[in-house]
C-alpha cells in the first residue's frame, strides 16, 4: 500500500512538472514573440508643424532653426535643402526590415535665400509623389535628383 501511494504522488508530481514545463516554454514563446512588430525610424524625424512654420519667402536662417540641419544640400537654381528619412518595420526579431514609409523634404530657395517652394516627396502606388502639391515630378533637374535619393535608401532592404 505504501509503495502504491509514492508511485502515485511520483506519477502527481512528474504531471504536475510536464505542465511546469510547458507553461515555461509558452511564457518564453510569449516573450520572444512579443518583440513583433518592431518600427524603426531612420534619418530626419519630421518635428510635428514644421512645415507650416515655413512660409513662401522665409529665410534660409528661419528654415535652420525650425528644421535643423539638412541630410544633404544642392544647387538646381538655387540651393535646395533635403532632409531625408525612413520608417521600417520587422515582424519578427531577427527578420529583414520591411520599408513602410520613405520622404524626403524638400525646401527651394531662390538666389536671394528665400524660400521659394516647399515640396514632401515620398512613394505613391511605386512613383516618386509631393504630398504637398499632390503632383508626380516627369522630368528635369528636380526628378533626377530625388529619385536616386529613395534608390539609395533602399540599398540593403532586400526591395
Amino acid at each position: 500500500m505504501i509503495e502504491f501511494s509514492q508511485t502515485r504522488s511520483l506519477r502527481a508530481l512528474s504531471v504536475r512538472w510536464r505542465r511546469l514545463r510547458l507553461a515555461a516554454a509558452i511564457a518564453v514563446a510569449s516573450a520572444l514573440l512579443g518583440g513583433c512588430g518592431e518600427q524603426f525610424q531612420r534619418g530626419y524625424i519630421l518635428p510635428p508643424g514644421a512645415l507650416e512654420q515655413i512660409p513662401i519667402g522665409a529665410s534660409q536662417d528661419q528654415v535652420l532653426i525650425v528644421m535643423g540641419t539638412p541630410s544633404t544640400v544642392a544647387t538646381l537654381n538655387g540651393e535646395v535643402f533635403y532632409y531625408i528619412s525612413q520608417r521600417a518595420e520587422r515582424s519578427i526579431a531577427f527578420m529583414n526590415d520591411k520599408i513602410i514609409d520613405q520622404r524626403v523634404i524638400a525646401i527651394y530657395f531662390d538666389k536671394n535665400r528665400q524660400v521659394r517652394r516647399l515640396a514632401n516627396y515620398g512613394l505613391k502606388d511605386g512613383r516618386i509623389f509631393d504630398f504637398i502639391s499632390r503632383t508626380t515630378p516627369t522630368s528635369g533637374q528636380e526628378i533626377n535628383y530625388v529619385a536616386p535619393l529613395f534608390k539609395a535608401l533602399n540599398i540593403g532592404q532586400g526591395q
